[in-house]
């Protein structure tokens, strides 16, 4: 085998390498998404339930699911009309009333054994500053954090878990749980094409020394 057909060969197990490393990478994160209601239309939030302060009036919605980024993200299903969610519970002075729906999400997106509950709704009555999650704890408690405030269960689902990470196709997690990134867009990571750019440097380099070689 001449060192030219070596070097091309090299070059292409670098791109199979980077080929298999991205298919590797293609991961989700499991989760509770926090959506406002938009109109006729979930819009994912901007900011963190902790932080947020909606109106009265306003229609905030969660989804549990293993999603890969915010672009990803599923909104919550069923229908989301304030005046449906808080017919019930009556305008009161100096309190503002928020519609809430909780979408716990499916089996398929369930940690370990555990079942979703069904998906509900509630109206929260709260004081006219409160945010999104004092809301939620008036009416979907337990709540659980992470030490980042990162919401990682409503009325107590899921048990355990924040966040994981989920390999495609897979329901092991990874061992180190981070937070899902709301990049706004579904693409790979940048760490992934810098790694995968460095394989192809590397090939093409081994592929053109091989080259000198001959030709010296």
């Amino acid at each position: 085998m001449t060192r030219v057909r070596r070097g091309a060969l090299l070059l292409l197990a670098a791109l199979l390498v980077w080929g298999a490393a991205g298919q590797a990478q293609a991961v989700g994160y499991r989760y509770w998404s926090f959506w406002e209601r938009d109109g006729d239309r979930w819009t994912y939030a901007t900011e963190g339930p902790s932080t947020a302060r909606p109106a009265d009036g306003a229609v905030q919605g969660f989804r549990f699911a293993v999603s890969e980024d915010s672009a990803d993200a599923t909104r919550p299903r069923g229908t989301a009309r304030f005046a449906a969610i808080c017919a019930q519970t009556p305008e009161r002075e100096g309190r503002k009333r928020v519609a809430l729906v909780l979408d716990f999400g499916t089996a398929a997106d369930a940690p370990g054994d555990e079942t979703p509950p069904s998906a509900r709704t509630a109206c929260a009555a709260v004081a006219p500053d409160a945010t999104t999650a004092e809301a939620l704890a008036a009416v979907a408690g337990p709540l659980r954090y992470d030490a980042n405030a990162l919401l990682c269960a409503i009325a107590g689902y899921p048990r355990t878990g924040c966040g994981e990470q989920v390999a495609a196709g897979g329901e092991k997690p990874t061992t180190a749980a981070k937070e899902p990134a709301a990049t706004g867009g579904g693409g790979p990571s940048i760490g992934l094409w810098a790694g995968g750019a460095a394989v192809v440097l590397l090939g093409t380099a081994a592929f053109w020394q091989a080259r000198r070689r001959r030709d010296g």
